[in-house]
C-alpha cells in the first residue's frame, strides 16, 4: 500500500509540474506576443533601412516576436537569425540594454544574446539553430516544415520588403534544381532544413517537443514540451 501511495504521489507531482510548466510557458508566449516595443525603435529602424515605411516596420516587429517566440517554445536552445531585417530590428532592441535585460527576463527566465543573421552552411552550431527556428515558425503558423507550401514570416520578410543584402527564400526549389532552373535567382529553400547534405546532420529539425529538458538560469529559464506538432 505504501508503495501504491508513493506512487500516486509521484504521478501527482509530475502531473503538477508539467502543468506548470504548460502554464508558464502560455504566460511568457503572451508576454511576449502583446510586449509593448520601444517608441523610437522603428524610428532606429527607420535610419538604417530608410527604404521602409512605418507598416513595413510594424511587420518586421511580427517577424521579430516570431523570432523571440520560436526561441521560447524550444525550450531556449541555440537558435540562429534567418532575416537580416529583423536581425537590425533585435540589434536596435538590444541598445535599449535595461529594457532588453528585463524583456529577456520575463519571456524567457534568462538573457538571450545576439547571434548574426546566416543561412544553412557547414556551420553546425549554426544549422542547427536555423533547423530549430524554421521548424517552430512552421508550427506557429500551421506549415509543414517538411513539405512547406508557404514561408513563415521570419523567412519571407527580406524578399518580401525588397531588402537589398536579405536572405531570399523559396518554400522549396528542388523541383526548379532537378530541372536546371535557374531564372529565379533565388539561393535558399525551405526545403532544404530537413536535409544532411549540409553538415552531414539535420540537428535542430524538430527537435522541439524535447525542449523541457533545455532549462536555463533565471527562475528555471525556459522549458517547452507543451502543444502539439506538425
Amino acid at each position: 500500500m505504501k508503495l501504491a501511495a508513493l506512487a500516486i504521489i509521484a504521478t501527482l507531482l509530475l502531473l503538477l509540474t508539467l502543468l506548470w510548466r504548460c502554464w508558464r510557458l502560455s504566460v511568457r508566449a503572451d508576454y511576449i506576443r502583446t510586449y509593448t516595443f520601444p517608441p523610437a525603435l522603428y524610428e532606429k529602424l527607420r535610419k538604417r533601412r530608410p527604404e521602409l515605411a512605418l507598416k513595413d516596420c510594424q511587420l518586421v516587429g511580427r517577424a521579430l516576436r516570431q523570432f523571440f517566440l520560436a526561441y521560447l517554445q524550444g525550450g531556449c536552445r541555440y537558435v540562429s537569425m534567418p532575416s537580416q531585417v529583423t536581425d537590425d530590428l533585435w540589434h536596435e532592441l538590444i541598445l535599449y540594454t535595461r529594457l532588453y535585460d528585463s524583456f529577456c527576463k520575463k519571456a524567457f527566465g534568462g538573457f538571450l544574446h545576439h547571434t548574426p543573421a546566416v543561412v544553412l552552411s557547414r556551420n553546425k552550431q549554426n544549422n542547427s539553430g536555423l533547423r530549430r527556428i524554421w521548424w517552430l515558425s512552421c508550427r506557429e503558423e500551421n506549415i509543414n516544415p517538411r513539405q512547406p507550401s508557404r514561408l513563415p514570416l521570419l523567412f519571407a520578410i527580406d524578399k518580401k520588403l525588397n531588402i537589398a543584402d536579405g536572405f531570399v527564400y523559396a518554400p522549396d526549389c528542388r523541383a526548379l534544381r532537378a530541372a536546371g532552373d535557374n531564372s529565379s535567382g533565388t539561393p535558399y529553400c525551405g526545403g532544404d532544413f530537413d536535409s544532411a547534405d549540409f553538415d552531414g546532420s539535420t540537428d535542430g529539425f524538430g527537435d522541439w517537443f524535447d525542449s523541457g529538458s533545455a532549462d536555463a538560469g533565471g527562475d528555471g529559464g525556459c522549458g517547452g514540451g507543451c502543444g502539439g506538432g506538425d
